[in-house]
Protein backbone atom coordinates (compact mmCIF):
# COMPACT_ATOMS: atom_id res chain seq x y z
CA UNK A 1 0.00 0.00 0.00
CA UNK A 2 2.90 2.39 -0.62
CA UNK A 3 1.72 3.48 -4.07
CA UNK A 4 -1.06 5.91 -4.95
CA UNK A 5 -3.85 6.30 -7.47
CA UNK A 6 -4.27 10.01 -6.66
CA UNK A 7 -3.20 12.82 -8.98
CA UNK A 8 0.37 13.87 -8.12
CA UNK A 9 1.59 17.46 -8.50
CA UNK A 10 5.05 19.01 -8.34
CA UNK A 11 6.42 22.56 -8.18
CA UNK A 12 10.12 23.04 -8.88
CA UNK A 13 11.98 26.08 -7.49
CA UNK A 14 15.26 27.48 -8.77
CA UNK A 15 17.29 30.65 -8.54
CA UNK A 16 15.38 32.13 -11.52
CA UNK A 17 11.82 31.28 -10.49
CA UNK A 18 9.54 28.25 -10.32
CA UNK A 19 7.44 26.04 -12.57
CA UNK A 20 4.17 26.51 -10.74
CA UNK A 21 2.16 23.43 -9.86
CA UNK A 22 2.37 20.76 -12.56
CA UNK A 23 0.50 17.48 -12.60
CA UNK A 24 2.70 14.46 -13.33
CA UNK A 25 0.65 12.86 -16.08
CA UNK A 26 2.61 10.58 -18.39
CA UNK A 27 5.09 8.16 -16.88
CA UNK A 28 7.27 5.94 -19.00
CA UNK A 29 5.58 3.07 -17.12
CA UNK A 30 2.07 1.84 -18.02
CA UNK A 31 0.87 2.34 -14.40
CA UNK A 32 2.40 5.15 -12.39
CA UNK A 33 3.22 5.49 -8.68
CA UNK A 34 3.27 1.78 -7.81
CA UNK A 35 5.11 0.42 -4.77
CA UNK A 36 8.83 -0.02 -5.42
CA UNK A 37 8.61 1.53 -8.87
CA UNK A 38 10.66 4.41 -10.25
CA UNK A 39 8.58 6.60 -12.57
CA UNK A 40 10.07 8.96 -15.15
CA UNK A 41 8.28 12.14 -16.25
CA UNK A 42 9.18 14.99 -18.58
CA UNK A 43 8.32 18.47 -17.31
CA UNK A 44 8.87 21.31 -19.76
CA UNK A 45 9.82 24.67 -18.28
CA UNK A 46 12.12 27.62 -18.79
CA UNK A 47 15.57 27.05 -17.32
CA UNK A 48 15.32 27.83 -13.60
CA UNK A 49 19.05 27.96 -12.90
CA UNK A 50 20.26 25.97 -9.91
CA UNK A 51 17.38 24.20 -8.19
CA UNK A 52 16.96 24.42 -4.43
CA UNK A 53 13.55 22.93 -3.53
CA UNK A 54 10.42 21.21 -4.74
CA UNK A 55 6.92 20.88 -3.39
CA UNK A 56 5.34 17.53 -4.22
CA UNK A 57 1.99 16.17 -3.19
CA UNK A 58 -1.27 14.65 -4.34
CA UNK A 59 -4.95 15.57 -4.27
CA UNK A 60 -5.93 12.81 -1.80
CA UNK A 61 -8.57 11.38 -4.13
CA UNK A 62 -9.12 7.78 -5.11
CA UNK A 63 -8.93 4.54 -3.21
CA UNK A 64 -5.56 3.87 -1.64
CA UNK A 65 -4.39 7.44 -2.11
CA UNK A 66 -1.66 7.33 0.57
CA UNK A 67 1.84 7.30 -0.90
CA UNK A 68 5.31 6.57 0.46
CA UNK A 69 7.81 8.69 -1.46
CA UNK A 70 11.49 7.76 -1.23
CA UNK A 71 13.07 10.50 -3.32
CA UNK A 72 12.81 12.67 -6.42
CA UNK A 73 15.70 13.09 -8.87
CA UNK A 74 15.52 15.93 -11.38
CA UNK A 75 17.89 15.79 -14.34
CA UNK A 76 18.80 19.17 -15.83
CA UNK A 77 19.75 18.46 -19.48
CA UNK A 78 21.12 21.97 -20.07
CA UNK A 79 23.93 21.82 -17.51
CA UNK A 80 23.98 18.00 -17.24
CA UNK A 81 23.35 17.96 -13.48
CA UNK A 82 21.15 15.77 -11.30
CA UNK A 83 19.35 17.22 -8.27
CA UNK A 84 18.22 14.80 -5.55
CA UNK A 85 15.41 15.60 -3.14
CA UNK A 86 15.13 13.02 -0.35
CA UNK A 87 11.76 12.40 1.24
CA UNK A 88 11.50 8.88 2.69
CA UNK A 89 8.10 9.70 4.22
CA UNK A 90 4.39 9.12 3.74
CA UNK A 91 2.13 11.52 1.91
CA UNK A 92 -1.01 10.18 3.54
CA UNK A 93 -3.70 11.66 5.76
CA UNK A 94 -3.72 8.46 7.84
CA UNK A 95 0.07 7.93 8.20
CA UNK A 96 3.08 9.82 9.56
CA UNK A 97 2.06 13.46 10.23
CA UNK A 98 -1.03 13.36 7.97
CA UNK A 99 0.36 15.67 5.26
CA UNK A 100 -0.27 14.85 1.60
CA UNK A 101 2.30 17.38 0.34
CA UNK A 102 5.99 17.81 1.20
CA UNK A 103 8.49 20.62 0.69
CA UNK A 104 11.87 19.05 -0.03
CA UNK A 105 15.22 20.80 -0.30
CA UNK A 106 17.98 19.66 -2.62
CA UNK A 107 20.59 17.23 -1.35
CA UNK A 108 24.08 18.40 -2.21
CA UNK A 109 25.82 15.13 -3.02
CA UNK A 110 29.19 16.81 -3.32
CA UNK A 111 29.38 17.54 0.41
CA UNK A 112 28.98 14.69 2.88
CA UNK A 113 27.66 12.04 0.48
CA UNK A 114 24.88 10.03 2.08
CA UNK A 115 24.63 12.32 5.12
CA UNK A 116 21.00 13.30 4.56
CA UNK A 117 19.98 9.74 3.77
CA UNK A 118 21.69 8.64 7.00
CA UNK A 119 19.86 11.38 8.93
CA UNK A 120 16.53 10.27 7.44
CA UNK A 121 17.23 6.68 8.50
CA UNK A 122 18.12 7.91 12.01
CA UNK A 123 14.87 9.87 12.24
CA UNK A 124 12.88 6.89 10.96
CA UNK A 125 14.52 4.57 13.52
CA UNK A 126 13.87 7.06 16.35
CA UNK A 127 10.20 7.38 15.31
CA UNK A 128 9.84 3.59 15.53
CA UNK A 129 11.75 3.18 18.81
CA UNK A 130 10.95 6.33 20.83
CA UNK A 131 8.08 4.63 22.69
CA UNK A 132 10.70 2.72 24.69
CA UNK A 133 12.02 5.95 26.16
CA UNK A 134 8.69 7.39 27.32
CA UNK A 135 8.31 8.45 30.93
CA UNK A 136 7.70 5.55 33.26
CA UNK A 137 9.31 2.83 31.13
CA UNK A 138 12.24 0.80 32.40
CA UNK A 139 14.75 -0.30 29.79
CA UNK A 140 16.65 -3.49 30.33
CA UNK A 141 19.65 -4.83 28.45
CA UNK A 142 21.13 -8.29 28.75
CA UNK A 143 24.87 -8.41 29.50
CA UNK A 144 26.45 -11.49 27.91
CA UNK A 145 29.56 -11.16 30.07
CA UNK A 146 27.80 -11.20 33.47
CA UNK A 147 24.70 -13.09 32.25
CA UNK A 148 22.64 -10.49 34.08
CA UNK A 149 20.65 -7.40 33.23
CA UNK A 150 21.42 -3.72 33.18
CA UNK A 151 18.34 -1.58 33.77
CA UNK A 152 17.74 2.09 32.99
CA UNK A 153 15.04 3.23 35.43
CA UNK A 154 12.47 5.99 34.89
CA UNK A 155 14.19 8.09 37.59
CA UNK A 156 17.31 8.08 35.36
CA UNK A 157 19.04 5.65 37.68
CA UNK A 158 20.96 2.65 36.45
CA UNK A 159 20.99 -0.86 37.93
CA UNK A 160 24.19 -2.35 36.59
CA UNK A 161 24.75 -5.22 39.03
CA UNK A 162 23.72 -7.82 36.53
CA UNK A 163 20.94 -9.30 38.70
CA UNK A 164 19.01 -12.17 37.25
CA UNK A 165 15.90 -11.16 39.28
CA UNK A 166 14.33 -7.79 39.88
CA UNK A 167 13.23 -6.44 43.28
CA UNK A 168 9.83 -8.09 42.84
CA UNK A 169 11.39 -11.54 42.47
CA UNK A 170 10.62 -11.79 38.77
CA UNK A 171 13.10 -13.87 36.85
CA UNK A 172 14.39 -12.32 33.65
CA UNK A 173 14.82 -14.61 30.71
CA UNK A 174 17.45 -14.40 28.03
CA UNK A 175 15.86 -14.37 24.61
CA UNK A 176 18.01 -15.46 21.73
CA UNK A 177 17.01 -15.06 18.11
CA UNK A 178 18.58 -16.97 15.29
Amino acid sequence: NAGTEADVYISVYGERGDTGSRQLLRSQKSKKFLKGQADVFTVEAVHLGRLYKIVIGHNGLGSGNGWFLDKVVIKDPIIDLDYTFLCHRWLDQGQDDGNIARELTVTDASTFPGRQELELKRQETWAAEKWKFQKGNTLQFYNRLTHGFIRLRPDRGVDALGDKKDKYGKVFFRWMYA
